[in-house]
């Protein structure tokens, strides 16, 4: 998949890479038209969001359906409606396979709305309830599109820098790398970048922004350089599905550099969080929930999320490769409870070291953000019930 190339958008997907995985492993299946969802059934008790939320909550996702927004896809079950054209799945809100009593509507992202970012098509159209946006770019959006962060069903961010081990047997991290010359591609724009050189781990004439998420050069270089990526994506694809490669690679995530954001945590506009705040109190817990159950068993979520992708005629994506990212979100704890026994919650010291990161970044780039601007600014844990957790 690819990079949102518009200003302040996170690090997204390789076209080039994950259509090959999906080409060779997926099994060519069509979307067959759906009926109509049917109005859901009325919930109960913490499950009863008819009296305190929209009937439909519509949620923009980050991207193109992924196993990494598992936790969106399962609140749906199988009676739903996909629109291929405006690329958009809805049908009733469930939670452990019961109603809610309201609908939910999924829109893609990502080439989907012109690659805008999930915040700012948010203020484009108010009908949107909740988005994904990860830490970073909410800083980038706090002065003119203010956004809230209420529940994060990732902990920590899958962005990589990999490299071939047996082509560069030194490497043991990203700091090994800025040691030496070797070059590193990236997309240009990504400010997790920008956060690397400042802070000296890398260096500025060994960065080349010229990625354009083709595995050419890397295939062409032997693996004699590095390269950003996912570490739920591309380690799989380079030892599974590229024939010109089929050999593992190793990698570190830029978390632990020291880049704590959370990626596409799932934000309310903060114009809007006091209108919706009855509804966010069931529906966080609901969502926290809904990771839990999804990471446990994905498989059905994950077959829709394939269907959703062929449907969309956009990126193809296998069942090996959903199967492999959820394995990876477990394995790296990129989904996980974090410091305490909660999924989903904000640690607000990470969200201020953020901004203490990205706020001269973007002040160097003349980007505005808001002023004095603090974690309660970005995030907050009102709605999160500290009782859901991986067990």
């Amino acid at each position: 998949m690819k990079l949102y190339l518009a200003p302040q958008q996170p690090l997204r997907r390789v076209t080039a890479v994950a259509a090959l995985a999906a080409v060779l492993l997926a099994g060519g299946c069509t979307a067959e038209p759906d009926e109509p969802a049917a109005a859901p059934s009325a919930g109960s008790g913490a499950l009863d969001l008819a009296a305190v939320c929209p009937a439909t909550v519509v949620i923009q996702a980050a991207w193109t359906p992924e196993a990494e927004h598992g936790a969106l896809y399962h609140l749906l079950g199988s009676t739903n409606t996909i629109d291929p054209d405006k690329k958009k799945v809805s049908g009733p809100l469930l939670s452990g396979g019961e109603s809610t009593g309201v609908n939910v509507e999924i829109r893609a992202g990502g080439p989907a709305i012109g690659f805008q970012n999930a915040g700012a098509q948010m203020y484009a159209d108010p009908t949107i309830m909740l988005g994904q946006v990860a830490t970073d770019d909410a800083i980038g959006l706090s002065d003119k599109q203010p956004v809230v962060g209420v529940v994060a069903p990732f902990d920590i961010a899958p962005y990589m820098i990999m490299w071939d081990p047996a082509a560069n047997p030194t490497f043991n991290s990203i700091v090994d790398i800025g040691k030496t010359d070797t070059p590193v591609l990236y997309f240009n724009g990504a400010t997790y970048m920008d956060y690397l050189l400042g802070s000296g781990i890398l260096r500025r004439n060994q960065v080349d922004g010229a990625y354009d998420g083709s595995p050419t050069r890397f295939l062409a270089e032997k693996g004699k350089i590095a390269q950003q990526g996912f570490a739920t994506n591309e380690p799989f694809v380079y030892e599974k599905a590229l024939p010109q490669w089929k050999k593992p690679v190793k990698f570190q995530l830029i978390h632990d550099t020291g880049y704590p954001i959370y990626p596409e945590a799932i934000v309310v506009r903060a114009d809007k969080k006091g209108e919706h705040a009855a509804c966010l109190k069931k529906l966080v817990p609901i969502i926290q929930k809904s990771q839990v159950d999804y990471i446990k068993d994905p498989a059905a979520t994950n077959d829709l999320i394939i269907k959703l992708n062929d449907a969309y005629k956009g990126f193809p994506y296998s069942k090996e490769l959903a199967a492999f990212s959820v394995e990876q979100q477990l394995k790296l704890k990129i989904v996980s409870n974090g410091g305490n026994t909660t999924l989903g919650d904000f640690d607000v010291d990470r969200v201020k070291r953020v901004i203490e990161i990205v706020s001269p970044i973007y002040t160097g780039q003349r980007k505005e953000i808001k002023a004095g601007l603090t974690a309660q600014d970005l995030v907050t844990n009102e709605f999160i019930d500290p009782s859901i957790g991986l067990s």
